[in-house]
């Protein structure tokens, strides 16, 4: 297709390597190639390098525009993660000494109830998403808490630093530990409501809404019900914890013993479907996966919260047998990382602890989890005809790595190829790394002054 025949205009072309996932390979690296984006922030073409004069005919663009990767420097899709707490950042990589249930009610409840004051949500919403941003992540799928204006901001300041996100109200009626940080049903259905109006009336063409029952145990059977109507009738994304910890497991079987599983509760009231992200999922039955598999819903795995609060280790391998979607999380402040390399690094821990545990297990390889925090979290998002790789058609999500950063963490060695480069950036690298991050082609990082 020619520019004449799309009828769009070529904002920015790329000359260099371009490495992703596909459905094929859960790593290919494309070297030398032409990448065109067109000025709706979407891929128009991608092409080899020799095609240049070509395509420049083709699309409408000079010669002398496109800009030239520096040797070693690579592009990789945005990275996605499908479960991050923003209103816990503040307190990140601290309290990690309690099991779930205790660590709720001790740090994480007292501290989302903060969130009425703007002020303080500004400031720590600021944070968490320029340092995500900071970090690669192009989209996440956040929790806030149960304040609706302050989960407006959320989504304005998600908006304004052009960060692809799903933004959660939190919805509880249910907590005898900080009894002021709770709502009634009613309340929280009215307000999820008015979030909801409210949010899709601001038009953000990136930051989305996403029904957020908090967790089974949180939420009773009226507000679960309310809920679960609010999504099918608005056709929302939904978020929410499962199968996190075995007290957890054991708790909403008494709560809800009319339920055959703890999925069974969620599926009950209409909150288990093809664009529901459940995080944890760590103790979850054979039975149950089948669930998740012929709902389409899919799991956030947060490897790095599930090993600091003792939760469990989740199983990839087998719920990727089972055909259920998987994406990567880092559950902020439960994970003490904002940077999904970390939630990489420790999915990969994990996958070897359990081949320690039986020494037959298959461990998960890092090709196999690169496609998990891009690929993997855009599916498990039902974002991934928008985003996760570099097709022609979805937005140009991206990140531009330099491994000879100046003082950057990596040492860099004579005839090391692409997947090595890529192999040491996703066991070492950081920050200093990201030279550049765009997000529907619209460069997002470095910060532009206006922001």
């Amino acid at each position: 297709m020619s520019s004449n025949d799309a009828l769009v205009d070529i904002a920015r072309v790329f000359r260099g390597t371009f490495v992703h996932s596909n459905e094929n390979a859960p790593v290919e690296v494309l070297e030398d190639r032409i990448l065109g984006i067109d000025t709706e922030g979407r891929i128009a073409f991608i092409g080899r390098a020799e095609e240049v004069g070509k395509l420049s005919q083709a699309w409408g663009f000079r010669i002398s525009d496109v800009k030239h990767l520096g040797a070693h420097q690579f592009f990789m899709p945005g990275l996605v993660d499908t479960h991050i707490h923003a209103s816990q950042y503040s307190y990140t990589g601290t309290a990690l000494d309690m099991p779930l249930l205790q660590w709720l009610n001790t740090y994480t409840f007292p501290v989302e109830a903060k969130y009425k004051d703007l002020d303080f949500s500004q400031d720590v919403y600021t944070k968490v998403v320029k340092r995500t941003l900071k970090n690669g992540t192009t989209t996440a799928c956040y929790f806030a808490t149960i304040y609706t204006d302050s989960t407006l901001l959320l989504g304005e300041i998600a908006d304004k630093y052009g960060q692809r996100a799903l933004v959660g109200k939190v919805c509880m009626d249910v907590n005898k530990a900080v009894d002021c940080y709770k709502e009634t049903a009613d309340l929280s259905t009215d307000e999820t409501n008015r979030f909801i109006g409210e949010l899709l009336k601001r038009k953000y063409a990136l930051v989305k809404p996403v029904v957020t029952p908090r967790f089974a145990l949180s939420c009773t059977t009226k507000l679960l019900d309310h809920l679960g109507e609010i999504a099918k009738n608005n056709d929302l994304h939904i978020q929410s914890h499962i199968s996190e910890t075995k007290a957890e497991v054991n708790l909403v079987h008494e709560l809800f013993p009319d339920y055959k599983s703890y999925t069974d509760v969620y599926l009950k009231h209409n909150l288990l479907t093809n664009k529901t992200v459940m995080a944890h999922a760590c103790h979850l039955t054979d039975s149950e996966l089948k669930l998740f598999r012929d709902t389409g819903a899919s799991i956030s795995h947060c490897p790095n919260s599930n090993i600091s609060l003792c939760s469990g280790m989740l199983d990839v391998r087998r719920v990727l047998k089972h055909n259920v979607k998987l994406g990567l999380g880092t559950d902020v402040a439960g994970g003490y990382s904002p940077s999904m390399l970390d939630a990489i690094r420790r999915a990969l821990d994990t996958s070897k602890a359990l081949k320690i545990q039986d020494p037959e297990y298959k461990t998960l390889t890092f090709e196999e989890v690169f496609r998990l925090a891009t690929l993997g979290g855009s599916q498990a998002l039902s974002l991934d005809d928008r985003t996760g790789n570099f097709e022609v058609g979805k937005d140009f999500d991206a990140i531009l790595v330099d491994p000879f950063a100046a003082d950057g963490p990596i040492d860099m060695f004579p005839y090391e190829n692409t997947k090595v480069i890529l192999e040491k950036f996703l066991n070492l690298g950081d920050d200093r790394n990201i030279m550049e991050v765009y997000v529907a082609g619209r460069k997002a990082i470095p910060f532009q002054e206006s922001v």
